[in-house]
């Protein structure tokens, strides 16, 4: 069986070199979280392994056992057991759902909070509850935005003329390309920058600045998303970040009303 570490650097390199279809990039980051998150106990079926060595090249002769070396077919690895195929359209399906439930959960938790301190603190005076920044996407609180307003920092930030500080686009998170922490992402993060350039190049631009996921009083401060402001941007009528992630250069990053979960960095391995 190939060693763990050797097979997610060589799913890591094929990344990283391109020239891959959208689905065998989406396949192989498939491949490597799994690997990631799992570890020994990963399971995967011979039509993955199949894939899997189709795409990043042949198994070395190492990752055989002496009596069982077959240069042309993948090793059946002995501690993982196989695992039933899931189409592509189904993963997505599952991920849709999945991120529909937490957003659904998180806002109805809002509304029942709210109901809460309305009636038994505020004796019975009812007021909305100011939705948390993924939730807010009302197309009347887009205002169009020319490209020569303001230059692109990364993948994921934007820096208006005259702003002392960047604005954060929320709802994703994408491979920093200024300070990375490993060489995937260095290179990740350059083309994360390179498509966002290209997406909003021609295109017509919508900004819609959003509340940041602070503790109250602490925005526009150093306390809060380092003083940057947060906002979402709109590429002829959709989310850049929608784009990114679909094409492989970005992951979710969903925060909450007052705070972020630790921010997703899976091309490092966390």
């Amino acid at each position: 069986m190939e060693p763990e570490d050797e097979l997610k650097s060589r799913i890591e390199a094929a990344l990283v070199r391109g020239r891959l279809g959208q689905w065998q990039r989406q396949f192989l980051l498939d491949m490597r979280d799994r690997l990631v998150k799992y570890g020994p106990r990963t399971r995967l079926s011979a039509k993955q392994w199949a894939k899997l060595y189709e795409i990043i090249g042949p198994a070395p002769p190492s990752a055989y056992a002496p009596s069982q070396s077959r240069p042309n077919n993948p090793p059946s690895p002995p501690r993982w057991r196989p695992r039933r195929w899931r189409s592509p359209l189904a993963r997505e399906a599952r991920y849709l759902a999945a991120r529909f439930a937490r957003t659904f959960g998180i806002v109805l938790a809002l509304v029942i909070g709210s109901l809460i301190y309305s009636f038994v603190i505020k004796g019975g005076h009812f007021t909305w509850p100011s939705m948390p920044s993924f939730a807010r996407s009302d197309v009347a609180d887009r205002a169009p935005l020319a490209r020569t307003q303001f230059t692109i920092t990364d993948g994921d930030t934007i820096r208006l003329d005259g702003a002392a500080k960047g604005t954060r686009l929320v709802g994703f998170n994408a491979p920093e390309s200024i300070e990375p922490r490993c060489t995937v992402e260095a290179a990740l993060g350059r083309r994360a920058k390179a498509r966002l350039t290209e997406l909003v190049a021609s295109a017509k631009l919508e900004l819609q600045m959003i509340p940041c996921s602070c503790p109250a009083g602490t925005e526009g401060t150093d306390r809060c998303n380092y003083g940057r402001s947060c906002g979402s941007l709109f590429a002829n009528g959709q989310d850049v970040g929608d784009v990114l992630i679909s094409e492989g250069l970005a992951v979710p990053f969903i925060c909450g009303a007052t705070s972020c979960p630790p921010t997703p960095r899976p091309w490092c391995g966390s």
